[in-house]
């Protein structure tokens, strides 16, 4: 019996030194994250279809599917007809005040040739007053008709600037019915199908930019000092039959807030209570998942 305890107190002692000795070889732990992004439609209308699916990658800007623009599109067209009838009442000034504009002329005409007969005592005086008095007379006429015209033009000119914004924003709403990538990444959940109906806001599929995966890690007060933004690091990950897998990284960013430890997160002091978040950029090579197991090790 005492043969059988000293070899499970000396199995034991091998543990803890075993565990002891896995400890000293990670500087922090954390988990991976990535930038996930749910894109919401944009727009109201049946879903006429939406090419994706669950761990397909996209490109930034890629169309995957469309809302039925059908209504908007007529709207449109309707606000770009009513535009045009009105931008064809826009009066021509220059023709419509022409008639009046000859009659000075002739007026103009008629009176220098009246200044010349008065001049060789052919003419009286009242026949060159009464040609000024039909000048001026003509000349009031034309600039109560022009600002008129100006009036009514600038009018028209309004209607037509507000139609125009309409016919922009039916445009906007028209593109809004594309559903676009925002990103490039992997599609991690669809959450519609062609046919439904779609409001604004509503969840359409989340994606995630796996290329370059985040480490997020913790270091205790007294890690802090070692750990600089831009710092190069070595990351390892469990490769499976007790293996580990060796990844460069580069540290991004650092929390200048103190938090309680995570009870999923080991560090270097176990009894540390309060630890510093850290992110690290890590080049994925497919192989990286969110939320997968990470260990640090401080390159200095």
């Amino acid at each position: 019996m005492e043969s059988f305890n000293y070899i499970i107190a000396l199995l034991l002692t091998s543990l803890l030194f075993a565990c002891s000795g896995s400890q000293s070889n990670f500087d922090a732990t954390g988990s991976f994250e990535a930038t996930e992004i749910i894109v919401s439609s944009e727009a109201s209308g049946k879903i006429l279809h939406i090419n994706l699916e669950e761990g397909q990658e996209i490109e930034a800007g890629h169309e995957v599917g469309l809302i039925d623009s059908t209504q908007l599109y007529l709207q449109k067209m309707s606000l770009i007809a009513n535009a045009e009838g009105v931008r064809i009442q826009r009066p021509n000034i220059d023709t419509q005040t022409a008639a009046v504009q000859e009659q000075i002329q002739t007026l103009e005409r008629e009176r220098e040739r009246t200044q010349r007969l008065i001049d060789a005592n052919a003419a009286n005086r009242k026949q060159l007053d009464d040609i000024n008095s039909q000048i001026e007379v003509l000349q009031k006429q034309l600039s109560a008709q022009t600002s008129s015209l100006q009036k009514s033009s600038a009018h028209i000119s309004a209607q037509s600037s507000a139609l125009e914004i309409q016919v922009a924003q039916l445009e906007d709403l028209i593109e809004k019915c594309k559903i676009l990538s925002p990103i490039s990444g992997t599609v991690l959940n669809k959450y519609a199908e062609a046919g439904e109906l779609a409001g604004m806001g509503t969840p359409l599929f989340k994606i995630a930019a796996l290329q370059q995966m985040n480490l997020r890690a913790y270091v205790t007060n007294d890690q802090l000092s070692r750990v600089k933004l831009n710092d190069r690091v070595t990351v390892l990950v469990d490769a499976g039959d007790g293996k580990m897998k060796e990844y460069g990284g580069k540290v991004i960013w650092i929390s200048d807030k103190a938090e309680f430890t995570p009870k999923t997160i080991q560090t270097k002091n176990e009894r540390a209570n309060l630890v510093y978040a850290i992110k690290i950029a890590v080049e994925n090579d497919g192989y990286l998942k969110i939320g997968m197991y990470g260990e640090v090790k401080f390159n200095k």
